[in-house]
């Protein structure tokens, strides 16, 4: 890790001249000047006053790890498609991550796959049409702008046994799709 160019990122970040971190953290602009271009090596009491005035901490500014990402855009979604529906998966490697959210597609008169108990909840929500729900013996109707809840303890599948597509978002936790 290059401290100085660190250091002049975040200075950047926060709309700061050298001499302006420098009067802050009593320092001069010159030696602002000669970390951020990697001619001196600060001590561990001045490393951590300066990141300190730019908001953050060591443990931070140390920290190498690979931010996950936040936003995701259409092309970063994955989509399988079948005779009967079609699924997008909203995040990409959500396997990874506590739940999965999908975005599912069910053709008239056709049915999800028929889902084996397992740990975890089941959430959906109905963005358009109706489906059936058939959690373990019991049967329940949801349609569009209605929501689904439930431990998936139990076997568990969709049917759309009307004449128009259902499209529902569906997120499972743990990962399960």
């Amino acid at each position: 890790m290059k401290i100085g160019t660190k250091i002049k990122q975040l200075r950047l970040m926060n709309h700061l001249t050298q001499e302006e971190l420098g009067d802050r953290c009593e320092l001069t602009k010159g030696f602002i000047s000669q970390l951020e271009n990697d001619l001196t090596t600060p001590s561990i009491d001045t490393l951590r006053d300066i990141v300190v005035v730019l908001g953050s901490n060591l443990g931070e500014f140390f920290d190498e790890s690979k931010e996950e990402p936040v936003i995701f855009k259409k092309e970063d979604y994955f989509e399988k498609e079948t005779d009967t529906s079609k699924i997008t998966w909203l995040v990409p490697s959500a396997q990874k991550n506590a739940m999965e959210p999908i975005l599912m597609k069910l053709n008239p008169h056709t049915a999800g796959e028929q889902d084996m108990p397992h740990e975890g909840e089941e959430f959906g929500f109905v963005l358009s049409g109706k489906i059936r729900l058939e959690l373990g013996k019991k049967k329940f109707t949801v349609r569009k702008g209605e929501t689904f809840y439930f431990k998936a303890d139990k076997k568990h599948y969709i049917i759309n046994d009307s004449d128009k597509e259902a499209t529902l978002l569906w997120i499972s936790c743990p990962p399960n799709f």
